[in-house]
């Protein structure tokens, strides 16, 4: 049964009031934390706030109480039950919840939308091409985790929501009990999901696939095409042999290959470019002066996918004398492999 604190919520947030809305507010409550089972009721206000926004009306054009059982239920996956499951948490939760609702009766036609809900909440792309309710809980759980389209809420709305159910740092405690369970079933975390990357930022570096890792290990020997087919440094130490390779064949794009889209360069002392085509025609007119480079490896710190170089290096070809510097150089491994210029100063000393 409800307490009277239960029964302010749904009064002072005009709840969908049925024997089934209560029940699975106290299921919800009894199975999953109270920030979580918080965030499931806004996401709920949030949902209904954006039908409203889009003209669309409970009971004509959605299930007002589907949509708000889909809405509460729809973490069930980060409940204790959840984490004993072996799928991803959005996929046991949409199960829990079915045998919640045929447990209460509910018709299999109104549990598949609810399972929809559920399953889909994360999949932005999908969710939304679906049925209404999908697509309005998709949304309120967006809003309440992301801010997605937060603005077109009604004024006060968040305000006067927060107050009722405090956010209590919702957003970081939903990661670290998706992390909880990911960490102990690595198998509820596909790479080629957002669980997978966050997994991904809790482990060692290299220790979960990326989505390239996972192409090179499908054992077809597939290998990249196109612009990416140009050799590539796999490892820090090997981006200035590269680099002076490049630079003596007149490789301008060769060259360009070896900076991320919005690197620093710095060509000449005070001269400071930031990006690709800016880059790019600095190398343009080096391999027009003739220009050759020796670079010789002064120190490298490497940390995970980052790197920071210092090389010694003589350009020639560009003035009567040789310029001599000593190059400051940030490295990032790319998700693809290689090693490329974030920062690339020869003058930074």
């Amino acid at each position: 049964m409800t307490n009277e604190a239960d029964l302010s919520v749904f009064e002072q947030l005009d709840l969908p009031d049925t024997s089934l809305t209560r029940d699975t507010f106290v299921f919800a409550a009894q199975a999953t934390p109270a920030f979580i089972h918080d965030h499931c009721v806004r996401s709920y206000v949030f949902a209904r706030a954006h039908a409203q926004n889009k003209g669309l009306r409970a009971g004509t054009d959605y299930d007002d109480e589907l949509l708000f059982v889909a809405c509460v239920l729809h973490d069930l996956g980060l409940s204790e039950e959840g984490s004993n499951g072996d799928q991803r948490f959005e996929v046991d939760g949409a199960d829990l919840a079915a045998a919640f609702l045929r447990e209460h009766g509910v018709e299999e036609e109104r549990i598949a939308v609810a399972w929809d809900a559920i399953a889909l909440h994360t999949t932005e792309g999908i969710a939304p091409r679906k049925g209404t309710e999908v697509a309005l809980a998709h949304l309120g759980i967006a809003t309440d985790i992301l801010g997605i389209q937060r603005e077109s809420l009604p004024a006060g709305l968040a305000d006067e929501v927060h107050a009722l159910l405090p956010r209590q740092d919702l957003a970081h405690g939903f990661s670290d009990l998706i992390i909880t369970q990911a960490v102990a079933k690595p198998h509820k975390a596909s790479p080629t999901t957002f669980i997978g990357d966050l997994l991904r930022r809790h482990l060692p570096y290299g220790a979960y696939p990326t989505w390239y890792d996972l192409i090179d290990a499908a054992g077809w020997g597939d290998k990249p095409v196109g612009v990416t087919a140009r050799r590539r440094a796999e490892t820090p130490q090997q981006l200035g042999s590269l680099y002076m390779e490049y630079l003596e064949a007149g490789d301008v794009e060769g060259l360009v290959s070896l900076y991320e889209p919005n690197a620093h360069f710095v060509p000449t002392p005070g001269t400071h470019l930031v990006g690709t085509d800016a880059i790019r025609t600095a190398m343009q007119q080096m391999v027009d002066s003739g220009a050759h480079l020796k670079l010789e490896l002064r120190e490298i710190r490497q940390v995970d996918d980052v790197a920071l170089v210092s090389n010694t290096a003589t350009l020639t070809g560009v003035g009567p004398e040789p310029v001599v510097s000593t190059t400051t150089e940030i490295l990032r491994r790319q998700p693809g492999g290689g090693w490329v210029h974030v920062v690339d100063d020869p003058f930074f000393s």
